[in-house]
């Protein structure tokens, strides 16, 4: 899709590997409640609740949701004066249970959290942050908006390739739970083909639930008590006051300038601010005279991705619990100190690992309704299917996003009581002349600070399109190491080795991009949605 111009109301939604056909369920649940007078809080809450249960391996209501949210700063209809200019922050990352401790863990050998361990099952936050997003900002009831995502989990979806490979991928996961293989594999053993319909009968009750109770539904009565009953049974410290004080919470977002664009992030616990100071460190270099996919820019691009997340390594935790040292690592004193020690002829030596495994199963959607609000929208169970766990009577699968802790109590990101974890998952906005400029994200788990600042760089130093910057070649230095998409030409790889780096060709696409850009002067709106991955940019 090339460079979509969209007069009206635009919905972009996508994620890390998905299924047309389930992108488009959860994009026609977003541009009926557009067309019924919702806005963009409202569509893309309605479009998340499908995706939770047509894409169950991408994201999930066992999981966790960031959003930067803009109210209207121009009326796209062009019919009155509207208000805005402040961009409004909701963090609804889980808290790890009251009762989970280090100690506790370092007693029974665990100097890390499993992947597919009870303890990495920190408290779903998704459902209260929707519940708080619709209550501010939000234009219909919460129960309405749960009404498509009810209907396709009774009535049932049809597969796709995609989704039907993706799950078949994860069927050793899925029968490793005996709840899980029951409600999410046919029989209790396969997963479901193509063009097999599939029903989730639990997962439809729970939604009723919040949609006659609110988030107390989810978080209070039987559907707690049911994810804390089979948590417990398998030696979480999960309790029911845990569940009940879960509660997202509104954040000033943290922000830098690039090229005159003003980029807003969510401040730590997410990862936002390593964009940040990868933007700073690269704002000392022309990239506008390189090639955009040569040896220069890949290689500058590269040691700023390594020094920015050595420090988000070292420093970024829950303020909460930690002193994290913001101010400093926005400030342009350090990111003059961190690019001094960049060098044009050669790579760094090594510094350790660079970001985490780069596939994480994630969605974003984008959306800018016609009064000009935007909403930049990010929901996670971070792996696929979490950890696979599924309490019996509710069909939640429950996330695994406690094993982005560290086990080490001299370590800010160290597992506490009520503590949130390093969170990968990052909704961006970018500002210009104070308005909303750039409603975008970038799934792809740690990979997502280098995604943002390789297409914003795209589009502000080598004048790309939307579309033209998501689909541009990228690299991510990782683990001690430049992995390559194969976009890259081979004479660039060789430049790249040349000058130190080791070259690894990546199994994969680089994450997925979204986004929509805002012409305030022409009240235009131009988007763009990624090839690496099943997505789509709409508007009526």
């Amino acid at each position: 899709m090339r460079d979509l111009h969209l007069p009206g109301r635009s919905v972009v939604i996508g994620r890390h590997g998905a299924a047309a056909t389930s992108h488009v369920l959860a994009t026609l649940a977003a541009i009926e409640i557009l067309r019924r007078g919702g806005n963009a809080a409202d569509a893309a809450i309605a479009a998340c609740a499908v995706q939770c249960v047509v894409e169950p391996g991408s994201t999930g209501i066992g999981g966790d949701n960031f959003v930067l949210f803009a109210p209207a700063s121009i009326n796209l209809a062009g019919t009155d004066t509207t208000k805005g200019g402040k961009v409004y922050g909701l963090n609804g990352s889980g808290r790890a249970p009251k009762g989970l401790t280090a100690e506790h863990l370092l007693k029974q050998g665990l100097t890390e959290i499993p992947l597919t361990s009870v303890h990495a099952v920190t408290i779903p936050g998704a459902i209260d942050s929707w519940s708080k997003l619709n209550q501010r900002f939000g234009s219909m009831p919460l129960a309405e908006l749960l009404q498509p995502a009810i209907r396709h989990a009774e009535e049932g979806f049809a597969l796709t390739e995609r989704v039907a490979i993706d799950w078949a991928r994860n069927e050793g996961k899925l029968k490793a739970d005996a709840n899980t293989a029951r409600m999410w594999l046919k029989n209790g053993g396969r997963a479901p083909e193509v063009g097999e319909v599939f029903r989730q009968p639990e997962h439809a009750k729970v939604f009723r639930e919040i949609a006659a109770k609110g988030r107390d539904g989810f978080y209070t009565g039987w559907v707690a008590e049911d994810m804390v009953t089979y948590l417990r049974s398998l030696g979480g410290m999960h309790a029911l006051e845990d569940f009940a004080t879960q509660e997202a919470f509104w954040v000033e977002p943290i922000s830098t300038t690039y090229r005159g664009i003003e980029l807003l992030e969510i401040p730590p616990n997410g990862v936002g601010i390593t964009t940040l100071l990868m933007l700073n460190i690269l704002s000392g270099f022309d990239l506008s005279k390189y090639d955009p996919v040569g040896v220069e820019r890949f290689h500058i691009e590269a040691e700023a991705t390594r020094l920015a997340f050595q420090a988000r390594d070292m420093y970024v935790a829950d303020p909460a619990f930690a002193d994290v040292p913001v101010h400093k690592l926005l400030s342009r004193g350090f990111a003059d100190e961190l690019r001094s020690r960049i060098d044009l002829k050669k790579a760094m030596p090594a510094l350790g690992p660079a970001g985490g495994t780069t596939y994480r199963d994630t969605i974003y959607i984008g959306v800018v309704d016609e009064q000009g609000n935007a909403c930049s929208f990010i929901n996670s169970l971070f792996w696929p299917y979490g950890t696979g766990l599924t309490s019996p009577k509710t069909g939640v699968l429950l996330q695994n996003r406690g094993a982005g802790f560290r086990v080490d109590p001299a370590h800010p990101n160290c597992v506490a009581p009520w503590k949130r974890p390093l969170h990968t998952i990052i909704p961006a906005m970018a500002l210009k002349d104070s308005k909303p400029w750039l409603c975008f994200g970038v799934m792809g788990g740690g990979f997502q600070p280098v995604g943002q600042s390789h297409v914003l760089t795209n589009m502000l130093d080598f004048g790309m399109n939307v579309q033209e910057a998501i689909d541009c070649a990228r690299g991510f230095h990782q683990m001690g190491r430049f992995e390559a998409e194969r976009g890259i030409r081979k004479d660039v790889l060789n430049g790249l080795a040349a000058l130190g780096h080791e070259i690894k060709m990546a199994e994969m696409p680089h994450g997925g991009g979204q986004a929509i850009m805002i012409d305030a002067a022409s009240r235009v709106l131009q988007a763009g949605s990624d090839p690496r991955k099943d997505g789509c940019a709409l508007a009526y």
